[in-house]
């Protein structure tokens, strides 16, 4: 499966999360067992002042209300930045057996910068992850955010 079409909506999803809200451009979608986006999730932490306001959670309980379940088992995570420990664990509580990531986060990531949580071999769900998926691109809308915001 060629995620890129996925990350490009992940993409936009970011830059609509930083336009809207002032927000960190991170952008996430999930996908069905076919392929199909079900969910969208963008970092909301200051629209909503919610420290759980990661585009990965947003899109996780997206995902969950489309499917009338928490256990989102056959579904894809897409997402444009490594995820945290906080989302890593909630990766693994939702049975997502899949995450596809673009840009690494060497500060705060969570599945194999600075830790690997999601492949720990105590883990009780495995999840299979593919990384580098637009990399350059997902780093790049993450570094421009930043300088700006520091200027």
């Amino acid at each position: 499966m060629n995620y890129e079409s996925a990350m490009r909506a992940a993409l936009e999803r970011a830059r609509f999360g930083a336009t809207a809200s002032g927000d960190v451009p991170v952008g996430a979608v999930m996908l069905n067992s076919k392929n199909e986006i079900i969910a969208l999730g963008n970092n909301t932490r200051e629209l909503l002042r919610d420290p759980l306001g990661h585009a990965e959670i947003v899109a996780i309980r997206a995902a969950a209300r489309a499917l009338g379940s928490w256990r989102l088992n056959g579904c894809t995570l897409v997402v444009t930045l490594e995820p945290c420990a906080m989302c890593a664990g909630a990766i693994m509580q939702a049975r997502i057996p899949r995450l596809v990531f673009g840009a690494w986060d060497e500060k705060a990531g969570a599945v194999g910068s600075t830790w690997d949580l999601i492949r720990d071999p105590r883990a009780l769900h495995k999840v299979e992850v593919i990384s580098d998926i637009l990399k350059e691109e997902c780093a790049s809308l993450l570094k421009e955010f930043f300088i700006e915001h520091r200027n």
